[in-house]
């Protein structure tokens, strides 16, 4: 039997559910969200902020969910949803978007078809806002119309951007600055160039080292192709499994590099919104001799 309940006042999902008679804890209550046992107004399609307004309902079913794994059977996961924006922790190996040789499997085609299913519509449900290298995880954003795509991209400055990687070799410094100018060659390789080119500025710092690697939390002042890539391996440490640009390791068959925290205003209501993703297990256990800290890698 399904547990149906009337909102009272208004709030937000997940604090409306743990304060629900029923016992749930905060964990438990973020599974149920997560594996779409819990929909507002008969809409499956929520996340943990979704505001309620008094007189909705909201219905929490009593049999065991079946998971869907459209996204998640390419590793994709969805973190946040809602009717402006959609951020996801993208997977290594999947392309952000289609290139000439694939159009398919891409993390924009995954997550445009899914949605376009949920909403039984053959428009289209999300727009590039910007991009992640195919072989690097983490969080990603899209937006859901032109009109916020373009807000954000105007705004792409102001978002915080931050990054892990893991290193080889032990940094002299424990934090600081890169700033070089980036040019594409004709073999699409990214150099440093003395003249020309672009601008590009990254704020370092170490948060841990384990033998012969370091753990490194980065931020993006500017955006350009590869420069995290370039950057490390131009100071002389170049992120593990990057053999593009110079890595003698490649330990875990992927490059050691995350997308780890995105913060910035709501598009639309102008709420500060921030998403945390921590390393994943693999990355994790090359800095922890051999041994992953977490279970599983978690966003939020």
């Amino acid at each position: 039997m399904d547990l149906q309940f009337r909102v009272a006042s208004r709030c937000e999902l997940l604090p409306y559910l743990i304060g629900l008679p029923l016992g749930l804890s905060r964990k438990r209550a973020k599974e149920l969200i997560r594996f779409r046992a819990v929909t507002i107004q008969a809409n499956a399609m929520v996340s943990h902020d979704t505001p309620l307004e008094p007189g909705y309902v909201v219905t929490i079913t009593s049999r065991r969910p079946a998971r869907d794994l459209g996204p998640e059977r390419h590793g994709l996961k969805i973190v946040h949803l809602d009717d402006a924006i959609v951020v996801i922790d993208k997977p290594s190996g999947l392309l952000s978007m289609g290139s000439e040789r694939e159009k398919e499997k891409t993390a924009y085609r995954i997550l445009n078809d899914h949605l376009k299913g949920h909403a039984k519509s053959p428009r289209q449900q999300v727009f590039i806002v910007h991009r992640l290298d195919r072989e690097t995880s983490g969080l990603m954003m899209f937006a859901r119309t032109e009109s916020v795509r373009t807000a954000l991209q105007r705004n792409w400055q102001t978002v915080t951007k931050r990054y892990l990687a893991v290193v080889e070799g032990v940094l002299a410094n424990p934090k600081g600055t890169l700033r070089d100018r980036l040019a594409e060659d004709q073999s699409l390789k990214v150099h440093r160039v003395d003249k020309g080119g672009e601008l590009a500025i990254t704020h370092y710092r170490v948060l841990r080292t384990h033998r012969d690697k370091s753990l490194l939390e980065l931020e993006l002042e500017t955006g350009r192709k590869n420069q995290i890539r370039v950057q490390l391996a131009a100071l002389g440490h170049p992120i593990v499994g990057d053999r593009k640009y110079g890595a003698r390791t490649d330990p875990v068959r992927r490059l050691a590099l995350h997308s780890s925290e995105l913060r910035f205003r709501h598009p639309v209501s102008g709420a500060p919104m921030e998403f945390r993703c921590a390393l994943p297990d693999r990355l994790e256990a090359l800095i922890s001799g051999g041994r992953s800290r977490v279970r599983d890698h978690q966003c939020d």
